[in-house]
């Protein structure tokens, strides 16, 4: 039962993923798309003679493989007309937009059939309004017939049931049934498509009526990018739940530098050591290879037992999330160090001291860097996580708070605001290693 149970969620799982891959092979054939017609425009503007197009990629020298600026800013800018596209921001043309929800008035018609086999039909108009407005709903002429015309007023991106009967002069008690939509013929639990959007007939035999959503996200879900710089600038102006954004980021960003410094602090000369000795490699190696896979959302609580809810218990959350990435990543800078260099240092006559300054050390910065930079953006995955405990102050505190109230666009904020400020301080640190460590992928 158990293994028929995971067999049906991971069939599940593999459907969903499997409607995701149109959308996915687009953006792939775009991209690709986009690649083919950048590369011919460079290749049109290169001169032929220009010797530095016989430039080859050396695989294995990162110096050769740099980011190219202009495919940076083209997915940049692709991936907020997508965003426009699928919200209908005001800040793309319409013609860029995706179909969007049907808004207005339409009308189907449906037939209605006695218990005596005679049939008759009426129209249902509909009125789809957007959220917020609630139109009149018109007079209409009912009709002579057994069946009597209606109107209804339904919100887009909702549904609503009609009770067709309500004026009908033969009810549902009485034996009557709708047996057809707009000609079609219809059963209950079936669905039938009008001009408006879907109409289904229910199990009881009342009409469910669901407008057309088109393909653009509904605000609740993914609102528009204009949307959330509205409210970027308006917390920014009067802040949330009587704290400043300022505030906000600041406490997360002094948890975070602080809780990586320690770890840093702790984790790198845990690895120097667990890469010069055996004995100590030995010793810490099973610990640390115990806990790198575990995730630090499982240690919160843990930590709420042992620190309890205040700041101490984020700190220490955060500081076990880098602590055993640094140790790692001192340890492989440690153990990557060529034994040539070593050698050669020794028939110099160099000592211990001089060789762990001079050879270890730097050779071992490269990837303590990437390690730190690993680790900085796992304490900013962490700190949404650590702030659920009982915060009062920062952006995880601001976005969880505003996931209960549906506040999508503040939740998105937040999201923008921290991948901004972690790809800032990783470039602070991508600049600070090409200054400090200037030999890396040069041998």
């Amino acid at each position: 039962m158990i293994i028929q149970d995971l067999l049906s969620e991971v069939a599940a799982v593999f459907t969903s993923l499997a409607t995701a891959v149109p959308a996915l092979a687009l953006y792939v054939g775009i991209i690709l798309l986009f690649f083919v017609v950048w590369s011919f425009v460079r290749r049109m503007l290169t001169p032929k003679s220009d010797y530095t197009s016989l430039k080859t990629v050396t695989f294995g020298d990162e110096s050769t493989v740099v980011s190219n600026t202009a495919a940076s800013i083209i997915s940049v800018v692709f991936i907020f007309a997508l965003w426009g596209a699928f919200t209908g921001s005001k800040l793309m043309p319409g013609f860029l937009h995706v179909p969007g929800p049907f808004v207005g008035e339409g009308e189907f018609t449906y037939t209605l059939e006695a218990e005596d086999g005679s049939q008759d039909e009426a129209t249902v108009t509909v009125l789809v309004h957007e959220a917020g407005s609630a139109p009149d709903l018109p007079e209409i002429e009912e009709g002579d017939g057994a069946a009597k015309n209606d109107v209804i007023a339904v919100q887009s991106y909702r549904s609503k049931l009609l009770l067709w009967d309500g004026n009908d002069e033969i009810t549902r008690e009485e034996g009557a049934k709708i047996v057809a939509i707009d000609g079609g013929p219809i059963g209950r639990g079936v669905a039938a498509s009008t001009a408006v959007g879907r109409v289904a007939l229910t199990d009881k035999g009342t009409l469910n009526i669901q407008p057309d959503t088109g393909m653009q996200m509904e605000s609740i879900w993914l609102p528009s990018p204009e949307s959330v710089w509205e409210k970027l600038v308006t917390i920014s102006r009067d802040g949330y739940q009587n704290v400043t954004l300022a505030e906000h980021l600041s406490y997360s960003l002094f948890r975070v530098i602080v809780g990586f410094l320690l770890g840093a602090a702790v984790g790198i000369p845990l690895g120097y050591a667990m890469g010069l000795s055996d004995w100590f490699r030995g010793w810490f190696d099973p610990i640390v290879e115990f806990m790198r896979p575990v995730p630090p959302l499982a240690l919160i609580p843990l930590v709420i037992i042992w620190a309890g809810i205040g700041e101490q218990g984020k700190i220490i959350l955060l500081f076990l999330a880098a602590l055993w990435i640094m140790a790692i990543g001192a340890r492989s800078g440690v153990s990557g160090v060529k034994i040539s260099k070593i050698h050669a240092a020794y028939s110099l006559g160099a000592s211990k001291t001089q060789i762990m300054r001079h050879v270890i050390i730097p050779n071992s910065l490269p990837e303590i860097f990437t390690a730190a930079r690993v680790a900085m953006g796992v304490c900013w995955g962490t700190v949404v996580a650590a702030e659920l405990v009982a915060a009062e102050k920062g952006i995880g505190k601001m976005i969880v708070a505003a996931s209960k109230f549906q506040d999508t666009d503040i939740v998105i904020m937040g999201i923008v605001l921290i991948g901004i400020i972690g790809f800032g301080i990783d470039v602070l640190m991508r600049m600070m290693e090409k200054t400090l460590v200037p030999w890396k992928g040069k041998g």
